[in-house]
């Protein structure tokens, strides 16, 4: 066999393993295993979105948008078998019953959004920070300064308000959302009025968001499609759908 022909074939293995494991969160959210709402007794669960309502309920804020509850059963049952902080989890099961009913064709999960959030910042606590009860980490995490050397170059675009540099824009929160990013997706997951980054309801809601906007992420395609929108690199995909199948299969 020729070198290039070696190499051909080490990149045909390569993007044969990420379809293989993005088709395998598909099939555990197919088969209903990330449904954070426990609304059924049934062993298998419809998937998120399909025929579904927390057994908790549902609020309406005051900016008319529906709150809806995740089952305190569940969260604490999968916060403890996955590892997962509780108050992270409850902020990535929150976003997809909200973008399961505002968009039930884009089949966004939990543990996709878990997946992200380990990756991204280890559920808020890089670097040795804390995720609080009011979902923002302490102290504030922030990527490194988006300034051309071995990164993006992105000048400031926000005036240092989310990301504290006035000279380059900087990853901001649990999700890293970058402030021009975080302007077009921006989401006010906990209801307080306020569209902040640094917040995990928040920033979860506005991953989903995101993602979903790429198409139905109920395909092995239209998942990858997703997350390569997110970070566009094969092995990022590779490792949050690593982290993805592990928390849905620990929730078992």
């Amino acid at each position: 066999m020729t070198r290039a022909a070696q190499v051909v074939t080490r990149l045909a293995v390569v993007l044969g393993v990420l379809v293989i494991a993005a088709a395998a969160v598909i099939l555990l959210q197919l088969v209903g295993a990330e449904t954070p709402a426990e609304a059924t007794t049934a062993t298998r669960a419809p998937a998120p979105g399909v025929g579904q309502a927390p057994r908790s309920g549902a609020t309406t804020d005051a900016e008319g948008e529906t709150r809806r509850a995740v089952d305190a059963g569940w969260l604490t049952r999968t916060a403890a078998s996955t590892g997962i902080p509780e108050r992270a989890l409850a902020a990535y099961a929150s976003a997809d019953l909200i973008v399961s009913a505002e968009d039930p064709s884009c089949g966004i999960g939990w543990n996709t959004l878990a997946g992200i959030g380990l990756i991204e910042t280890d559920h808020g606590r890089h670097g040795g920070a804390v995720l609080g009860a009011d979902g923002r980490p302490e102290p504030p995490i922030r990527g490194a300064a988006l300034d051309g050397n071995g990164v993006m170059a992105i000048p400031d675009t926000d005036g240092g308000a989310w990301d504290g540099d006035t000279v380059w824009d900087r990853a901001v929160g649990p999700m890293q959302f970058i402030p021009e990013t975080w302007r077009t997706w921006g989401a006010d997951g906990d209801g307080d009025g306020v569209a902040d980054p640094n917040q995990i309801d928040d920033a979860a809601l506005a991953a989903a968001r995101y993602l979903c906007a790429s198409g139905s992420v109920a395909t092995p395609e239209g998942w990858r499609r997703a997350i390569l929108r997110y970070n566009d690199l094969d092995q990022y995909v590779a490792d949050v759908a690593r982290a993805a199948n592990g928390y849905v299969a620990a929730a078992r």
